[in-house]
């Protein structure tokens, strides 16, 4: 059974000029111990799913399950004891810790509010968690403008799984890190998902970064899901013309393998009110009337499943 399940979720904010889609019909599940990758450019609706699963954001319409029970309209009680299960670890450390407290204060917080541990231990427990996430105990006393973004990023991990979380959302957890700390980073997520069952989504715009990482793809566009498999299998056989030019962007070092790069054009589809069908219709040079019409994603190969009336044309 799934450890997560979401069904034809939407998440809607109202504007002055109509309902912003964010997020709109978005169905999924994720297994025990897996990374569900989310990716897609900056506006399609990444992270305002991400913080809709977890309750940050209340849901306009949908179901969302955790462990087969329906949490989608969760009463303080019930939301309470799901923050213990479920946690995010944000993007930027620096705006994601409070300033006014140590590097102890913020990582025994979650274990305090708890009720689970008694004063004695709370200092004990921090500096396992601090251990756990490679932070040197020198550093309790410290507060968050003292460190450098890597050790701030593993002081927002180690608040995450202070209570030992089932399901963890990883908001681009190292978009603002140098890239040999994105390493690190990501191999203390693996090392933590690996020994503590972890299950994880990995929301990221770096299509390297989530096939270091992750188990399943969902490629979003516009707050839809366009296509969705298997790692591997998005890379060796994309078929949405929107994931074929998201990995033709990838750099490559392979002078003699150069892909060709496809090219973009057409204006983005506004997500207020956004009319019925394909949103990438208007980029798209293999587009029709037929794109007009709603669609939703159909298994085009085992575990493959694509939202595109002309996959198979494309795909020949």
């Amino acid at each position: 059974m799934a450890l997560f399940e979401v069904e034809h979720l939407k998440k809607y904010f109202p504007t002055a000029r109509g309902m912003v889609h964010a997020v709109d019909d978005v169905t999924f599940s994720i297994e025990e111990g897996t990374t569900m990758g989310l990716v897609g450019e900056s506006g399609c609706g990444k992270s305002t799913l991400g913080r809709t699963m977890i309750h940050l954001l209340d849901s306009t319409e949908g179901v969302i399950r955790f462990r087969g029970e329906d949490v989608t309209h969760p009463d303080k009680k019930k939301l309470r004891r799901l923050r213990e299960d479920m946690q995010i670890i944000f993007q930027d450390p620096y705006s994601s810790l409070n300033p006014r407290m140590t590097i102890q204060d913020t990582i025994m917080e979650p274990l305090k509010l708890s009720g689970r541990f008694a004063k004695e231990v709370l200092e004990e427990e921090c500096v396992k968690l601090m251990d756990l996430a490679g932070i040197e105990k020198r550093f309790r006393d410290s507060y968050p403008h003292e460190l450098d973004g890597g050790r701030r990023q593993r002081v927002g991990i180690a608040r995450a799984i202070a209570l030992m979380p089932k399901f963890v959302v990883c908001d681009e957890p190292v978009s603002a890190l140098d890239v040999s700390i994105q390493a690190q980073i990501l191999n203390l997520l693996m090392d933590l998902q690996e020994e503590y069952k972890l299950t994880y989504v990995f929301i990221t715009h770096d299509l390297s970064v989530v096939r270091h990482i992750s188990t399943h793809i969902c490629v979003m566009y516009l707050g839809q899901m366009v296509e969705t498999c298997p790692t591997q299998e998005l890379f060796d056989h994309p078929m949405h013309p929107y994931t074929k030019a998201l990995l033709s962007a990838i750099p490559s070092t392979d002078i003699h393998n150069k892909s060709q790069r496809i090219q973009l054009k057409g204006e983005i589809t506004s997500p207020i009110n956004p009319r019925p069908g394909c949103r990438f219709a208007q980029r798209c040079p293999y587009a029709t009337e037929e794109c007009s019409r709603p669609l939703a994603l159909q298994e085009v190969r085992p575990g493959h499943f694509v939202s595109c009336c002309h996959v198979q044309e494309i795909n020949q």
